[in-house]
């Protein structure tokens, strides 16, 4: 029998991913990507898989729960890796409408991954029309956060429509011995021992200073104070297992413009479209929104440049207001950049970094309790997401991708989650609710494209200039298995 290697420890924030999944909460994240041309057969694409997998070493993994929960979980080989199981085949019944993917997609969504085998599954989506087919891809979260997620993307599809040279061949492969119980228990026990120097380590290279750790956490706390004020609204209710789901999308150099002709960032724009569509579909169905500052979970990065390709969570949070009282485009996205700005310069995202290091310390049982315990305090009203994807196309097989829409969880009692992504010049919104609770999701969607084309008419029209050369694309690299060390926080998406 082989040496068994040290498996990798989840940390306590990709833990807490685990702890607060439920029948009601899945905590998966996924995209809907659009391809054109005819589909891949099933064979050809579960190869091309194959040949990238060792390019992502995690998707050969599962999750091994310590004993007695002594410890965090750890991620072990999959002996039993079984990729027909993981890369799967669907077809669409005529006409095979975009509103048919929308449903099936939602319905795959709402399925639980299986802890019992690796944190993720591809569908091949077969019969969209237009000459079109899709690839509904799926992870759990606590394998990978919105960041590290596209860069599996790249890793996974191709950078031009004919890769030069061969096609991949994947090395061959041989799972580590599984540990033992009593050897999971005896890492768990040493790893208290020595984790507190190692945190507290990692925490002094974030910071600059004394005063960072004071203000940083200052804020934080007074952000939990603030979340914990969060207004009682239709979209903060009891929801199911099922869930629905909706697309829509604008143009990057749109929002740009906004952003050039009225100042903040892309980011702000896109919140004040979110505040915007919201305020529309509330008011449409009799609510006064007087006065109404609904507060949005923001996640922001704080992955450095060397980490991009690792996997694991590397994000932080803002609880950022949204003024869905403003009904004025340009005075919604005045308010929302000022607020953004006061956030960015208040630390808040760097304590909440210091807090989540710390709970890697906090053994395994407390944390779990404790994340179980957390979402009955409505610190906030909806998640927003936003994360930069890749500027330039890229392929599977030779057929370009369209558009890619993201899917983001709901928590509980959160029936609204809007995710956001862009891709080659395009923004794309995934918007994910609530079965019962949002059955005019649709209406939503709706009322945010409006909110759009009315920021989008505030800006000076577009002026015919030079194109610029695209930016070249990195060359793809292997998703490490971990990632270490800290990082500067970007809240700023463009």
């Amino acid at each position: 029998m082989g040496q068994v290697t040290k498996p990798e420890r989840l940390t306590g924030l990709d833990t807490s991913f685990l702890h607060l999944e439920r029948s009601g909460a899945h905590m998966h994240v996924a995209s809907t990507s659009v391809f054109k041309g005819e589909a891949p057969t099933h064979a050809e694409f579960r190869d091309h898989i194959a040949s990238r997998l060792h390019l992502v070493p995690r998707f050969r993994q599962k999750l091994r729960f310590v004993p007695f929960t002594q410890g965090r979980p750890v991620w072990i080989d999959d002996p039993h890796l079984n990729l027909d199981y993981h890369v799967r085949q669907t077809a669409l019944p005529a006409p095979g409408s975009d509103e048919q993917l929308r449903n099936l997609a939602a319905r795959i969504f709402s399925q639980q991954l299986d802890r019992s085998k690796p944190l993720w599954e591809l569908w091949l989506v077969e019969g969209l029309t237009g000459d079109r087919f899709a690839i509904i891809g799926k992870s759990h979260h606590a394998l990978v956060d919105g960041v590290s997620g596209v860069d599996i993307t790249t890793v996974l599809f191709d950078l031009d429509a004919e890769p030069a040279g061969a096609p991949d061949k994947a090395p061959p492969w041989l799972a580590s011995p599984e540990p033992t119980d009593v050897q999971l228990l005896t890492e768990a026990w040493k790893e208290r021992l020595t984790s507190p120097p190692e945190i507290y380590r990692g925490i002094r290279h974030a910071l600059r200073g004394p005063r960072q750790v004071l203000k940083g956490v200052g804020a934080t706390s007074k952000m939990v104070s603030a979340g914990m004020a969060a207004p009682d609204t239709v979209f903060n209710v009891e929801i199911g297992p099922h869930r629905r789901f909706q697309m829509t999308q604008t143009d990057l150099a749109d929002l740009k413009r906004v952003k050039n002709a009225h100042g903040g960032t892309v980011n702000d724009v896109i919140l004040s479209i979110v505040a915007g569509g919201i305020g529309r579909y509330l008011r449409a169905r009799g609510h006064d929104t007087e006065g109404l500052e609904l507060r949005a979970m923001v996640p922001v990065s704080v992955r450095a440049e060397e980490e991009h390709g690792a996997l694991g969570n590397r994000i932080s949070a803002m609880m950022a207001p949204l003024p869905v009282w403003c009904e004025d485009p340009v005075e919604r996205l005045q308010l929302m950049t000022a607020e953004m700005g006061d956030l960015k310069s208040s630390g808040q995202a760097v304590g909440a970094e210091i807090l989540t290091k710390l709970t890697d310390f906090a053994p395994s049982t407390i944390a779990s309790q404790a994340a179980r315990l957390q979402p009955a305090q409505r610190f906030f009203n909806l998640v927003v997401t936003n994360v930069p994807g890749p500027q330039f196309p890229l392929y599977v097989l030779g057929r370009k991708m369209e558009s890619i829409f993201p899917m983001v969880p709901l928590a509980r009692r959160q029936a609204l989650c809007v995710g956001i992504m862009s891709y080659n010049g395009q923004v794309n919104f995934g918007l994910i609710g609530d079965y019962d609770a949002m059955a005019d999701l649709d209406s939503f969607a709706l009322d945010l494209e409006a909110a759009t084309k009315e920021v989008i008419a505030t800006a000076p029209a577009k002026t015919t200039a030079k194109k610029k050369s695209k930016a070249k694309p990195k060359k793809r690299k292997a998703a490490a298995a971990s990632s270490n060390g800290a990082a500067p926080v970007t809240a700023e998406r463009s």
